[in-house]
């Protein structure tokens, strides 16, 4: 009798089980508007990406990284003039990052309730530990999970350490996302399926070609279409 090849399925969090990105592009918006009076505003975006750029090695991922660039970027546009009225404001704007409203994509729901308790389900996502616990508490999609990882990052090891933790091991898992480079790209180094789910919004730093060669390569609309695309494993 031959195993089932799938017995594990990751999921992304932010902007694959819920709305992440979106509230980013407004907080940058408001942001560009406090140095109006210093910088264009696609010029202040571009020193903003590059600070964010310089900073991930530092802060990681997550709104209290994107928070300190946003400072560090209007020192640096200000040239060191920056009131501190406007450090205070772009704080406020940092809070109010971290307290956004969930708002889950279409078909998640249905699709986790019909996966659960057929396969091991893992949510795995980077991002500040407080503000990823609180929007998966919101969700309330907790329950349909059989665990949950936090990481700082993902690449080929992350997922063959999960995989091999909760599940069967990577070759027998599936990690479902909308980053080619961290949801995609090293899941299928790590040996699994990476199934792409696009998002209209994706942070411009996790946008890499897709790996349309790759034999466990896989792409769908939205995930109202994973189901149909498993029952094709099989």
């Amino acid at each position: 009798m031959s195993l089932r090849p799938l017995t594990t399925i990751g999921f992304d969090a932010d902007d694959t089980l819920w709305q992440n990105e979106q509230f980013y592009r407004l907080t940058e918006r408001h942001f560009t508007a406090l140095l109006a009076d210093y910088a264009e505003g696609d010029h202040v975006s571009e020193r903003l990406l590059e600070a964010e750029k310089r900073n991930l090695g530092h802060y990681g991922f997550g709104i209290k990284g994107f928070t300190l660039s946003m400072i560090e970027t209007a020192i640096e546009i200000t040239e060191g003039h920056v009131p501190a009225k406007t450090i205070s404001r772009i704080l406020d704007v940092g809070r109010e990052l971290l307290a956004h409203p969930v708002e889950t994509l279409p078909h998640v729901r249905e699709t986790l309730e019909a996966l659960t308790g057929n396969y091991l389900l893992v949510m795995i996502t980077k991002g500040d530990l407080f503000d990823q616990e609180r929007k998966l508490a919101q969700s309330g999609l907790g329950d349909l999970f059989d665990a949950v990882e936090i990481v700082s990052d993902k690449t080929a090891v992350t997922y063959r350490r999960i995989f091999s933790k909760v599940g069967d091991g990577p070759e027998r898992a599936m990690m479902v996302g909308n980053s080619l480079k961290s949801d995609v790209v090293p899941a299928i180094a790590a040996g699994s399926y990476g199934v792409f789910v696009p998002h209209e919004l994706t942070w411009v730093i996790e946008h890499v070609e897709e790996p349309r060669e790759a034999p466990r390569f896989r792409k769908i609309d939205h995930l109202g279409e994973l189901r149909g695309l498993i029952d094709n494993l099989r």
